[in-house]
């Protein structure tokens, strides 16, 4: 009796799950790009630097580029003037993207995007948890009134907790604070540290089943972040590596290399099977784990350094993790519109689209 018992609960969560606005809402989210540096990620967020450093006609841009949905990333402080009354100067220009994004049948995703410091606060402290989902609660508030079709709510982009237990509580009551005041809209939930799939599997059931399971793919760091300045050292090492990988392509970039952790990692780089074949079996992974858990998945981030990277080989990776995201029915987000790892490139006013990355997109003919 018990076992039947099981069963039919088992059966009931997922006529609950199947019957959730998340499943369809979800395939507004096929291929996107993530607006970064903009409302998120800057020292500076006067209103006069968010209408210039990205405009309302790179939104007109990106519908016209073939992407179906923008991801939005907002730092907390632009919505200071919540807590203070002030006037929220920042907030209405972040409000007119909005808007000018759904006028262009572009699906939004907004998405809380605080800095190191913000996320330690809330790895510690219980007063910096309470004051996050107050803040929630009225950022739901102010947008309650769009479209829960094409608009969603990010609880938090990369908790960087490496407590996976205290993140499901944290999101959970995220969760509540976002509902309380949006019931209708779809919520994205990702898991702790970097969200990468291993922080995804780990995710709770939630009793809420509107919402949407997120992680974020950047494998291997050791190609996709060569030369960059942040995170590990030895990334500032590396360029020009080739991708796939073989200990065969992969004899002279080692031999070239004197530091010792370079050299292991490039070791490791080579050993490792990194192919399209790899990335697809890790895609697959995933997607079997939404199966079973029978919820909707996306990849809202994705992308290579471009900097010190070669164009074919960041256009073969590209196009090996775009395919195998949307061989698995896995919908994505790309890093980023005009960053390092951007689809455009900016001079002044002059915005030059990349046809390589449109076309390893799958966005443009060759």
């Amino acid at each position: 009796m018990r076992r039947l018992i099981l069963i039919l609960l088992a059966l009931t969560l997922s006529a609950v799950a199947q019957d959730s606005p998340a499943v369809h809402r979800a395939q507004h989210l096929r291929h996107g790009v993530n607006a970064s540096e903009w409302f998120a990620q800057s020292s500076d967020y006067s209103p006069q630097r968010l209408r210039t450093y990205t405009k309302l006609d790179d939104i007109d841009r990106i519908k016209k580029m073939g992407f179906d949905h923008i991801r939005i990333s907002v730092d907390p402080e632009v919505f200071d003037c919540f807590r203070s009354r002030a006037n929220c100067d920042r907030v209405q220009v972040l409000d007119d993207v909005v808007n000018r994004a759904l006028g262009q049948d572009l699906a939004v995703i907004l998405d809380l995007h605080p800095s190191s410091e913000y996320k330690r606060q809330i790895a510690t402290s219980q007063d910096a948890v309470e004051r996050a989902a107050l803040l929630w609660s009225r950022i739901a508030d102010h947008y309650a009134e769009s479209d829960p079709e094409r608009f969603f709510f990010e609880v938090m982009n990369e908790p960087e907790l490496s407590d996976p237990f205290r993140w499901n509580g944290v999101q959970e009551l995220l969760v509540k604070a976002i509902r309380q005041s949006a019931p209708n809209h779809t919520i994205v939930v990702a898991g702790a540290r970097y969200s990468d799939i291993e922080d995804l599997i780990r995710l709770p059931e939630f009793s809420d089943h509107n919402l949407i399971f997120n992680f974020h793919y950047y494998e291997p760091h050791t190609f996709t972040h060569q030369g960059a300045s942040w995170g590990s050292a030895y990334w500032l090492r590396l360029h020009d590596l080739p991708f796939p990988a073989t200990p065969e392509n992969m004899a002279a970039v080692e031999s070239q290399q004197t530091d010792d952790s370079a050299r292991w990692q490039l070791t490791e780089y080579a050993l490792s099977h990194w192919d399209p074949a790899r990335i697809d079996a890790e895609m697959a992974f995933a997607a079997d784990w939404a199966k079973r858990r029978n919820v909707p998945l996306i990849c809202n981030e994705f992308g290579a350094y471009r900097e010190h990277t070669k164009p074919e080989d960041r256009m073969r990776w590209l196009t090996a993790v775009r395919s195998a995201l949307e061989k698995n029915k896995i919908g994505w987000t790309m890093w980023d519109y005009r960053g390092g790892f951007g689809v455009v490139r900016v001079n002044g006013d002059q915005v030059t689209e990349d046809s390589q990355v449109l076309q390893a997109l799958g966005l443009a003919h060759p």
